[in-house]
Parts: C-alpha cells; structure tokens; sequence
C-alpha cells in the first residue's frame, strides 16, 4: 500500500507485483515555460497545446497577467495576447514561487522593455539559486538590473531600458537556462547579438529546445554546431499556434516502474528522438537489462528479473535522471557509478547530497563524490524520507516506496512543481494509493 499525505508524511509500502500499463504524461516544463514568456513577447495572439498545468507554469502565467498579459487558460492549451516586446503594465512585484526557469527567462524579457520597473522575487530556496552569469551578461548588453540585498540573486529589480547588440561572453558550466534567458531576450535587442559560451556547456539539448521555439516564432538565429557561438538578430517573435512536446523526464519515473517490477510500460506520448534529452533514459534503461522500444511516438520497457550494474555512467546529458539511478541502482547485481553532475547540487536541492544521505540511512553503502555518486546493491531498510521541497526527490523516493517497507515520504506535494498527479497516475498503475 502506498499512502500519500500532501500535508504530513506519506507512507509508502512495496508493489505486490509487475506493474503494467500504458500512460500519457502531461506536457514539457521545458517547452512550457520557454514558449509562455516567448508568446508573451510576440506580437500577436498565439495558442499554445499541451502545456503543463504545475505549480511552475502557474506562477509563470500569473507574473505575465501582472505584467499586463491577457492570458486565457482552457485544460492543457493557453491564449496569449503577445505585446512585442513592450509590456502594458509599467509597474510590478513579480513573485515566481520557486520556478527556476522563470527566474532565468524574465528578467532579460523585462530588461528589453523600454520604460518600466519591476521587482521579481521567489521562495527562499529559489532565492539561494545562482543568477549572476545571466545577470552580469544582461548588464553588459546595457540591462539596468540590480540586487535587492547582498545575495547576487532573487529578490531583482528590473529597469526596462532596452539592450544593446554585442559580442559578449558567458559562461555555461553552471546552467544552460543563463544561456536560454539570454538567447530569449536577443530577439529584442537594438541590434544583433552574439554570445560566445565559455567553461564549457552543461545540458546543451536544452538549447536546442529554446532555439526550436525562438524559431517557430520567427526568431533568426545562426549558431555553431556546439552552440559554442551564436548570433541572435533583433527580429522580435510573431504569434503562432504551437503544439508542446510532453515531458520526457516525468516519463523516465513511469518507465523505472516496470524495470524495478519486472512490469512493462508504455509512455505513449514521448518519443525517442525528441529534443528532451530524458528522452534518452531509456539507453540507460536498456543497459541495465530491460527490454525496450524506441519509436517517434512512444517509449516502452519491459523489467528483467535482474537488473544490470558494474558499469560508469556520465549523466552530464540528461542530469535530472542521475537520481533516477539512485532508485534502481540499490536493486543491480553491481555497483553503479553516476558522474558529471556537480551542477546538481545547485538545483532546488543539494541533490548529490540528499539522495546519498538517503540512502545511507537505508542501510545502503554510497560513496558520495563532488560531481556525483557510487551506489552498491544491498538490502534496503525503511525510514523517513525528506525530498526538502525538491519535486525530483519526491519522484524518486516514490520509486523506492515501491520496492521498499516501511518508506515514509516527507511533504510529497512537491511533485506539484512538475507533476501534480504523479501519485494520482502510480495508483492508476495499480498502486494502492491513498490521498489524504
């Protein structure tokens, strides 16, 4: 039995069996929100399909109708009635919960405005999030934008003053939204833009997603294979009707389901090539022994009896599944050893930290490294789990409620950062769920 207490600890009991079933999952946060703010900016009115309804697109669509925007919300598709670039409402305390791709994504489309002032502020835990590589570069294209204490991040405030076209530098080691909020306010600029990524590019596919958008709404954009060198002209963006991709990594905790129950199932609305690059989990999948398809429509794995270890892993490309490893590497006939992650313990948690800590307290050996983690099987106890308002914790440590006693989940409601229903869709899995 699983029991789910959005208020107070949930209490999660192990599968009594495979787990089969197919499921549709909700839309892109990526696509979501980078098409929200783009939508905004266009001139025009523009539909957006297959959105995802979370906590992070709600506080993103409730900054936009502060800032002005007509926004109507109808199931999973919006309409925006895009301002050019010039928001209607001059004035503004934008607050943006802990969204972290909204911090990175507005303040350079405010800063392209021409006459306003705004203040963008967050939760605590987003306030700790870094944004001085995105801000220093905004500054240097002529931004006027400053801190609001001594912490070089949330709370900002914004002075609508337009940007200027450059070359100028930013680093990509630590973020690639610092790059995407950039690359999203060029479209605006006075002139063209030229950005020269520098230390290197961490989850560069999520440029690939921006430029994707940039240029279904008419941005122009030329661009090294590596995304090294790019080069934004002010071209501004033009409304259109647009159909989201669903989200790959919420894809990749069903899919963890049938490899840790020996189950099968289908994820019938994400496809392998996708520019998501969870979507590419499934390779991982497929080395530790599951059966699996690969196709443009839908991914599907099959459990094995038991699942393969012995083997190093670079997550680097698609960091947000290295958790995901946490879940089932406890169950492999070998050690699992995750690296390249170390921008990880800058996201809503120290994410390296508490996922080894975790299992530690589940009697298990891990060996913790500053950019990632070495995971060896053995017998798991029950225990307390606290996800610290990490929606990527909370996912995963449902996974191990599946295969272990006695696991209580602290604050599991946190999954409403990405997927509110995460839950809701294990007991349609057939999970004994309850709600409280």
């Amino acid at each position: 039995m699983v029991t789910i207490n959005y208020l107070s600890p949930s209490n999660c009991n192990p599968a009594t069996g495979p787990i089969n079933g197919e499921i549709y999952v909700p839309g892109s946060k990526s696509y979501t929100n980078r098409a929200l703010i783009i939508a905004a900016l266009a001139k025009g009115t523009s539909k957006l399909k297959g959105i995802l309804r979370s906590d992070d697109s709600y506080w993103c669509i409730d900054a936009l109708k502060r800032l002005g925007i007509h926004i109507e919300v109808e199931g999973d598709s919006v309409i925006i009635q895009g301002c050019n670039g010039k928001w209607p409402s001059k004035e503004g305390e934008l607050f943006i919960g802990a969204a972290g791709t909204i911090a990175r994504f507005l303040p350079g489309a405010l800063a392209v405005a021409k006459g306003g002032n705004w203040m963008v502020d967050g939760i605590p835990q987003l306030r700790e999030r870094p944004l001085k590589p995105l801000i220093d570069a905004l500054r240097e294209l002529g931004g006027e934008i400053e801190y609001l204490t001594d912490n070089p991040g949330l709370p900002l405030r914004v002075h609508g003053t337009g940007l200027q076209g450059k070359k100028i530098q930013i680093p990509g080691n630590v973020s690639s939204q610092f790059l995407s909020g950039l690359l999203i306010a060029s479209a605006y600029a006075d002139e063209p833009v030229t950005i020269e990524v520098i230390n290197g590019l961490v989850q560069p596919a999520y440029i690939g997603i921006t430029l994707q958008l940039m240029k279904q709404f008419g941005a122009k954009i030329e661009h090294s294979e590596d995304y090294s060198l790019l080069t934004v002209y002010p071209t501004g963006y033009e409304a259109k009707e647009v159909v989201l991709e669903a989200d790959a990594s919420t894809a990749c905790y069903f899919l963890s389901l049938a490899a840790l129950t020996q189950g099968t199932i289908r994820v019938t609305n994400v496809g392998y090539h996708s520019f998501q690059p969870d979507a590419k989990f499934i390779d991982v999948l497929e080395k530790m022994g599951c059966t699996v398809q690969k196709t443009d429509e839908y991914l599907e794995v099959k459990g094995p009896q038991q699942l393969k270890g012995g083997f190093d892993v670079d997550m680097k490309p698609m960091s947000d599944q290295a958790l995901t490893i946490g879940a089932l590497a406890p169950f492999a006939d070998a050690p699992i050893h995750v690296h390249n992650v170390a921008h990880i313990r800058s996201h809503e948690s120290d994410r390296i930290s508490v996922i080894c800590h975790s299992l530690k307290a589940m009697g298990l050996q891990v060996e913790e490294k500053e950019d990632g983690f070495t995971i060896y099987p053995g017998e798991l106890q029950g225990t307390t789990l606290d996800p610290h308002d990490d929606h990527r914790n909370a996912m995963v440590f449902g996974l191990l409620g599946t295969k272990v006693p006695h696991i209580h989940i602290l604050d599991p409601g946190c999954v409403s950062k990405t997927c509110p229903a995460y839950f809701e869709e294990l007991r349609k899995l057939g999970l004994d769920v309850e709600l409280k």
